[in-house]
């Protein structure tokens, strides 16, 4: 298919009218403003001016208190014009994503873009180049008397799955191609109406870049067709959860080696792969307060559903929070890789994959070893291994107990951060569970 990533300058050729530049706000929402092309240079240019309060908006559009984000001091959203690509989606419309700049041309900082950018870099001194994939599962629901309901009730990897969904499915790989995004596998999920449509791995800002871009075109392919589709990581109390596991693995910074490969260990995997492991394992409580991004996410996030309660690792265990990936028969460098299985798609991807690349950083620079692998169901173990955080809040403590992730993070992001989600903690604590199980299938 031919690929409509043509540039600000063909696509005003091509009759684009509007142009959304979108970002990812702290609460994992894709916000944005849109151009007229008629002045588009300009916008380029000098961005488009946003205020500093959006950075503190939660999933329920409320401002959550956090110093200097009120109703004054304003940022621009500047285009990244490589992301630029026409929305196959969206009559006469094209999508560019955004940094965020202060009024002084500074990277603002509490700019989730930033903040990955700075962590890539990073691990550029360390002469890796991560490359990484999120898994994305969706639920497809259409509307039944003002509530929404699952699609269909196939099962796990049923054919007759895939042909009742096959008309949007094709939509979408056609939308996420004409981007640029080349489609790995498909398959219907466990859970009714549940889709699992993955894309190959890139290298970690591009990868985020293209999980917003990849919400953005399922959600509008499901209406174009009277659907809805939802990420959200427990759209319903009775099915199982949505994850957006998140694949891992480092080339050296000139792209000639993996560096997570070894072809003299067992399991294919280099000792600066496992000490990125073992740093991932360790700040786990406290990472998955942004993987496992919302209230909603702690409903999945429970022993013996296939979600990773527990803080362990294994070769190919589906229940470990941290998984090494049997490498392809003939392809064993190029397909060795970590999964991380407790991270959905509540998450702000750039916040996310940031924080998991800091975490593993932290154990290459310290030189971590990896615990004895689990390779059972760690819930079946008379000695049960250390649980993960049951609820939001607990991952919010650990993670304002956790130095080296609030470094990374910066001052003003974690600050931000962590007022949205204590706040978003509190708006649901006084509504009912119907209510966060509504919000969550509407907004994520």
């Amino acid at each position: 298919m031919r690929d409509r990533r043509q540039g600000p300058e063909q696509a005003v050729d091509r009759e684009v009218r509007l142009v959304r530049f979108l970002y990812c706000d702290t609460d994992g929402i894709t916000r944005g403003k849109a151009a007229g092309t008629a002045h588009f240079a300009e916008r380029l240019e000098g961005g488009i001016g946003l205020t500093v309060a959006m950075q503190a908006f939660t999933m329920l559009d409320h401002l959550a208190p956090v110093p200097g984000m009120g109703p004054v001091g304003e940022i621009r959203l500047v285009a990244d014009p490589t992301t630029f690509v026409v929305a196959p989606y969206a009559a006469h419309t094209a999508v560019v994503l955004v940094d965020m700049m202060t009024t002084t041309g500074e990277p603002y900082d509490a700019d989730g873009r930033h903040f990955l950018r700075r962590v890539v870099e990073r691990a550029a001194a360390h002469d890796l180049a991560v490359v990484a994939a999120f898994e994305p599962e969706w639920s497809l629901a259409r509307w039944d008397e003002g509530h929404l309901v699952p699609f269909d009730r196939s099962l796990c990897f049923d054919s007759r799955g895939m042909d009742a969904a096959a008309e949007v499915i094709d939509e979408v790989i056609g939308a996420l191609e004409a981007q640029g995004m080349a489609v790995e596998q498909y398959y219907p999920e466990l859970g009714h109406g549940q889709q699992e449509l993955s894309i190959r791995h890139a290298p970690a800002l591009q990868t985020a870049d293209q999980h917003v871009l990849y919400r953005e075109t399922v959600r509008a392919v499901a209406h174009r067709h009277g659907l809805h589709a939802t990420l959200a990581p427990k759209p319903w109390p009775d099915q199982p959860g949505n994850g957006c596991h998140l694949h891992l693995s480092a080339l050296d910074v000139d792209g000639d080696r993996q560096r997570f490969h070894d072809p003299a260990a067992a399991d294919g995997l280099s000792e600066t792969g496992r000490r990125f492991a073992a740093g991932v394992l360790d700040h786990l409580p406290a990472l998955v307060a942004l993987t496992c991004a919302s209230v909603n996410s702690y409903r999945r996030l429970v022993p013996q559903s296939w979600a990773s309660a527990y803080r362990v690792w294994g070769h190919d265990n589906r229940e470990a929070a941290l998984r090494v990936v049997s490498p392809y028969w003939g392809r064993e460098a190029a397909t060795v890789n970590l999964e991380l299985k407790p991270s959905d798609a509540s998450a702000n991807p750039y916040l996310s994959l940031g924080a998991v690349i800091a975490a593993g950083l932290d154990g290459v620079e310290r030189g971590l070893e990896l615990p004895d692998p689990v390779e059972v169901d760690p819930a079946t173990l008379e000695a049960s291994p250390e649980r993960l955080p049951t609820s939001l809040g607990d991952a919010l403590d650990r993670l304002e107990r956790d130095p080296v992730l609030l470094d990374a993070l910066g001052h003003r992001l974690a600050g931000c951060y962590l007022a949205v989600k204590r706040h978003d903690i509190e708006a649901f604590a006084v509504e009912d569970s119907e209510f966060e199980f509504r919000q969550h299938r509407l907004r994520h």
